[in-house]
C-alpha cells in the first residue's frame, strides 16, 4: 500500500463532497507529471489524504481510499465537459482518473502552515516552494506525521 496527497478545490470538491457520495471518480487531472503517477503507481488500496487547496482554509481535511486503478478519463471525450481535450483520443487515451471512496474526515483541518512547519516533513513536495502537483506521493513516515497533528 502506499499513500498520497490528491489536492482538490472545495468549492468544486470537497471531503464533504466525497462524504456524501461515498465514493468518486477522481477526474480532471491535466497535468502530465500527476497523471503518470496516477496511472502507473496509485494502486487499488492505497490511502488518500485530500488535500482542500484554492480556499481559505488551506490544508488536509480529510483520507480517502482508492477502490479503482487508472482508467481513461471519459470527460476528456466530451465537449460538453469543461475537462474536454480535443486531442484525446478513445483508442489511445491522454488522460486517466482513479475511484476512491470516503475514508473519514480529519478530526480538524490540518493547516498548510502547520505542515511547513514540520521538520519531518521538509522533503515532501507540498511543502517546498513553487510545487504545483494535484496528485503526489507521500512517505510512511510523513502520512504519520500528518494524522499525528490531528489531536494537536
Amino acid at each position: 500500500m502506499a499513500y498520497w496527497l490528491f489536492k482538490t478545490e472545495p468549492d468544486t470538491f470537497s471531503i464533504d463532497t466525497l462524504r456524501v457520495q461515498g465514493s468518486s471518480c477522481w477526474e480532471g487531472v491535466r497535468n502530465y507529471q500527476a497523471r503518470n503517477m496516477m496511472r502507473d503507481l496509485v494502486k487499488e488500496g492505497d490511502l488518500v489524504l485530500i488535500y482542500h487547496s484554492s480556499c481559505k482554509q488551506v490544508g488536509v481535511a480529510g483520507i480517502a481510499k482508492v477502490t479503482k486503478e487508472a482508467y481513461p478519463d471519459h470527460f476528456a471525450l466530451d465537449p460538453n465537459s469543461e475537462y474536454f481535450d480535443p486531442k484525446s483520443d478513445p483508442e489511445n487515451p491522454r488522460w486517466v482518473m482513479v475511484d476512491i471512496e470516503f475514508v473519514r474526515k480529519t478530526k480538524r483541518l490540518i493547516p498548510l502552515a502547520v505542515m511547513k512547519a514540520m521538520p519531518e516533513l521538509a522533503e515532501m513536495p507540498l511543502v517546498k516552494r513553487g510545487n504545483r502537483l494535484s496528485i503526489m506521493p507521500v512517505s510512511e513516515s510523513e502520512w504519520q506525521a500528518i494524522l499525528d497533528k490531528e489531536t494537536r
